[in-house]
Formats: C-alpha cells, structure tokens, sequence
C-alpha cells in the first residue's frame, strides 16, 4: 500500500494510505487533534496520579511524544504501553516534523528515545515515565484490569470496521480498571453503542477541529 507524508491544517505532518483515502491523524491537524482528543479529553482527568495507559495504535509516536511532556505539566507518574502491529518506517519518522512544531525542551532527543527503545521491552524514559512497545495485534490483547486509560487511536472503522467490534471493544473493557477511561476521536453511532453493549458508559464530547463529537466512555 502506498504511503506517504502529508502536512495537516496546523502545519503538522501525518502518514497517508492512498489505497484507503485514509490518514494516521486527521487532517484539519494532526497535533490538534492529539491534544484534544488524548489530552484534554483523557489524560487532563488524571493530575497528580500514578496511572498507566494503553495506547491503540502507536503510529508515529504523536500521542505518546505529547503525553510524555504534558504529564510532566500534570505531576503524573506514566506507565505507557503502546501496541502497534505494523510500525512505522524509519525513514517516514524522519520525514515528521512533531519536534519542530511543538518546539517542547529536548523534543528531539525523546522523540529519538521513543523510537529506538527495543519493542517488548520496558524502558524508563525518565524517573517518571515508562514506555513499553508491543508489535502486536489488536484481537490478540489479553490484559486485564491494568490501565487506567486508553487512547483508542486505531483506523478509522471505515477502513478498518474489524478493530471497532464487540469482540475488540470488550478487550479494551477488560483492560481497564474500574473507572478506568477509553477516549477515541470516533463518534460513529455504530462505535458508541458497541460501547454501551460491552458495559462501558459513554458520554459525546465537543470533537476536535474538522468533528463535531468525540466518544469518552468510562467503565463502570
């Protein structure tokens, strides 16, 4: 499938599948999108605690890279597992500009140190940050009860509807602890009942520029 990079609205890049008309991020900004969606939405609820988050869809790193200095901001102590069947190439990751833009006190270093740590392996970014990678498959998630927050960052379920069924929301359930919190850009009515079916309450938020919801649900 071809893939190529692509600037987004707030002069942020992404990743384009041409095949599917499909993007990493969405393209009214990518690194908007990120804070709205991710932060402001998820990780904001969660000021001075010691947490731990999943992360659907690794990618480029975007989330990760932004959370891993807001949660600085929020006197956060971070476990961070991002899983990712198919990671980005090494040459894409030379071509995003996220360090430029978001101009964050060592940027480059870390955003290099999210890459270049071994997958599987858990890694102290710092004293209060550690990131473990995992080359896995959505379906193949077996957690349970350990995260306090998931950003549900897969494809969208046009391109993808697989990753946004009961048997792979159910999973995402599973692995949250009691009030734990999902956030997902998603406001597919389809995608909001799945959610609802598998246990979840969920609320509709303002979306982030270019939608006009988001989905936050909350395990009860």
């Amino acid at each position: 499938m071809e893939r190529k990079v692509i600037i987004t609205s707030d002069g942020s890049t992404t990743i384009h599948l041409t095949e599917w008309n499909e993007q990493y991020h969405s393209t009214h900004g990518a690194i908007q999108e990120a804070y709205h969606v991710f932060i402001k939405s998820g990780l904001a609820l969660f000021e001075n605690q010691s947490i731990s988050i999943l992360e659907i869809g690794f990618g480029t790193g975007l989330n990760c890279l932004i959370t891993y200095f807001e949660s600085q901001k929020l006197n956060l102590d971070v476990d961070y597992v991002g899983v990712e069947a198919y990671p980005v190439l090494k040459n894409e990751l030379e071509q995003l500009n996220y360090v430029e833009q978001l101009n964050f006190d060592n940027g480059s270093e870390i955003f290099e140190r999210i890459h270049s740590e071994k997958w599987e392996q858990s890694c102290e970014v710092n004293s209060h940050f550690v990131l473990t990678k995992r080359k896995q498959f959505f379906q193949d998630i077996k957690d349970n009860s350990i995260y306090n927050l998931i950003y549900f960052d897969a494809f969208g379920a046009r391109v993808q509807p697989e990753l946004w069924t009961i048997k792979i929301l159910k999973k995402m359930y599973t692995s949250l602890k009691k009030d734990g919190v999902l956030v997902t850009y998603s406001a597919k009515g389809s995608v909001r009942r799945t959610l609802i079916e598998v246990g979840f309450k969920v609320e509709k938020l303002q979306g982030p520029p270019g939608k006009r919801e988001m989905l936050r649900a909350i395990k009860q």
